[in-house]
């Protein structure tokens, strides 16, 4: 005879089942739980009797060949009630006579496995940086080793809220591994290497911006030549033919190759770093060469108000762009200027230098940030700005100038009484509510900023360890630390309990269904029903209580079950619950004895019952466990 689980298929091979003779021939004997689905039962039988040509089958519940292996070792007694707890399931099955009371059985979907799941939420939800680590095979390791029942729950519960020393000696820890960072000062020879590369990299920017900017002035050069042939050219031929040339080089008047010259002449002299003294003279022959433009209107044909009017726009365009590479270059100038005092007061003093900027720093940026506060805050000028803000902080002086007006206006006929806009002089008023105030405070805090980015620039690039406040985290929030081997340490306190607890309380897990002592509870009132058991019967059952199945191994269950079972009990009535000898491989033991009886094969369901009764065969099929 043999015997194997649902979960031992691999047994199948070990017993002689092969690929090219996938047949056995000796019964087998299926453990289950109790109110399984006999839809189960047809699909195990289809199985067996079709693909592997088994002769019989037995179906027996596992709980009750623990319980019967342990009556035979004197465990429990003849009558009395099994509390399997399993991976997926918990069961609570009265006997009498050594025979299972089925219709006073109870069952809940709560096991070993909600026990597992819930340890590894919990260990997730307080350390979410460790979930990699912390899987459900590691979770199943941590609940064997470390978890147990408590007496009393909610005890327990408060010896850790309060951090007693009893909390702190019932943690454990996980430590998960670390290797400490080594930080190692770099040596002179490091800090050598470092300082060659780096002048060797400097070097060579240098070196490619010098041939970037040779390379640049000889096409502008050559640009120049080119410009200044055309010219030339154009002098030299009559106006027809200038025309075509003009025509052919893509130009549509000598004065756009003129200004196409200037430019590149305001280029030229820029890359290779010449002043720019030529400005001047430049202006002075803008009047010789757009001679229309002093020229009345009145004096001058249709024709040359035409022409007039393209020496304007041509003579506007040039000066505009006079003016404005004269102000980069006075910018320029400056900056140079400005970055030259500099370097003199750094060399000069660089402790007093540094501490300027820094001062320098703090200024501008209170003064860049008040500026933000106000605009941003202006915007809420309705009452609706946050508390602590007056409405003369929130206002710039622009706005702080037109609120002046508007509100004057009214009054400013000296009567006291609101007679504005009776007069069309009094729209006036709006003319001196120009943006010319905003243009100013914008070009002035863009001028901060600017000045505010080049002080941060300079102490960036003399102090390594400034920090720009932009840059820096809020007070509030945590700064970074050098992560240490606490950070790796897994502790398990209040889950150490908790977690098992899900036995007892179904409804921790989202399972409204009963715990294990509610489950015998249950089991015992199911048996009041039947008129051949009175009180003295339940009370045999109640001194022969086993808890069997791998969750029943926790430390302390035994004696919170049997603790919480006495409430439901009369008074003073006995009562005894004890542990099977192996709660894993009993019923595999249990099984395996009664597959090896004698009377075993009366108990089968045969091939030739499965084609004759087929379902219903199957749902009548039950052994009698008293043959052991």
């Amino acid at each position: 005879m043999w015997f194997i689980s649902l979960k031992s298929w691999n047994m199948f091979l070990t017993m002689g089942l092969n690929d090219w003779a996938p047949q056995l021939d000796h019964p087998i004997m299926m453990t289950e739980c109790i109110c399984n689905p006999i839809s189960s039962r047809v699909k195990m039988a289809e199985l067996l009797f079709e693909t592997y040509g088994v002769p019989s089958v037995a179906f027996g519940v596992d709980a009750a060949f623990s319980y019967k292996y342990n009556q035979r070792l004197g465990i429990c007694r003849e009558d009395g009630l099994a509390i399997c707890s399993g991976l997926a399931t918990s069961h609570a099955i009265p006997f009498i006579k050594g025979e299972p009371v089925w219709d006073a059985c109870c069952r809940t979907n709560i096991g070993g496995y909600h026990v597992t799941d819930y340890l590894k939420q919990l260990l997730s939800l307080k350390y979410p940086y460790h979930m990699s680590n912390i899987t459900w095979e590691k979770a199943e390791e941590l609940k064997m080793e470390h978890c147990y029942i408590a007496s009393d729950y909610m005890s327990e519960l408060q010896i850790f809220q309060k951090e007693t020393k009893e909390a702190e000696e019932k943690t454990r820890y996980w430590q998960l591994p670390w290797v400490p960072p080594q930080e190692e000062a770099p040596s002179e020879e490091d800090l050598a290497r470092k300082a060659a590369f780096k002048e060797k990299q400097s070097q060579r920017l240098r070196e490619m911006a010098a041939a970037k900017r040779s390379l640049k002035i000889s096409e502008l050069e050559n640009e120049l030549c080119g410009l200044e042939g055309l010219l030339q050219q154009l002098d030299e031929v009559d106006e027809a033919e200038g025309t075509a040339v003009l025509a052919r080089m893509g130009y549509l008047s000598r004065q756009e190759i003129e200004s196409a010259a200037l430019k590149v002449t305001q280029s030229l002299r820029k890359a290779k770093g010449e002043s720019n003294e030529a400005e001047d003279k430049v202006d002075a022959s803008l009047a010789e060469k757009y001679p229309l433009t002093l020229v009345p209107d009145e004096m001058l044909t249709p024709d040359q108000l035409k022409e007039k009017k393209k020496q304007i726009f041509l003579k506007t365009t040039t000066e505009g762009r006079l003016r404005a590479k004269q102000k980069r270059f006075e910018e320029e100038t400056f900056k140079e200027r400005q970055n030259q005092q500099d370097e003199e007061k750094r060399l000069e003093n660089p402790e007093l230098y540094l501490e300027e900027l820094r001062s320098r720093y703090k200024e501008l940026f209170e003064k860049v940030e008040q500026r933000k506060r106000q605009k941003t805050n202006g915007h809420h000028s309705n009452g609706h700005s946050s508390g602590g803000v007056g409405r003369g902080e929130r206002l710039s002086a622009a706005q702080r100038e037109r609120m002046r007006l508007l509100t004057t206006a009214a009054f400013d006929r000296g009567k006291g009484e609101d007679t504005f806009g009776a007069r069309d002089e009094d729209w006036q008023v709006y003319k001196l509510m120009s943006k010319d105030n905003d243009d100013d405070d914008d070009k002035g805090q863009e001028e901060d900023e600017a000045e505010l980015a080049r002080v941060t620039s300079k102490l960036q690039e003399l102090d390594p360890t400034f920090v720009p406040k932009s840059d820096q985290l809020p007070e509030h929030l945590p700064r970074s630390r050098p992560l240490t081997a606490e950070d790796y340490k897994i502790a398990l306190g209040v889950e150490r309990f908790r977690c098992p607890e899900v036995l007892f309380q179904p409804s921790m897990v989202g399972v409204d269904q009963a715990g294990l002592d509610e489950m015998a509870a249950i089991s015992l009132n199911r048996l009041s029903a039947r008129a051949d058991i009175d009180e003295s019967v339940k009370d045999r059952i109640a001194i022969s209580i086993l808890v069997t199945g791998g969750s029943s191994l926790f430390p302390g269950l035994v004696p919170r079950l049997e603790a919480l079972i006495r409430q439901s009990r009369p008074y003073l009535s006995p009562l005894k619950v004890v542990r099977a000898s192996d709660p894993v491989l009993d019923a595999w033991r249990g099984a395996a004895i009664y597959a090896d009886s004698r009377g075993f094969s009366l108990q089968t369901f045969s091939m030739q019952d499965y084609y004759e009764q087929g379902e219903a065969g199957l749902r009548r099929h039950n052994i009698v466990y008293s043959l052991y």
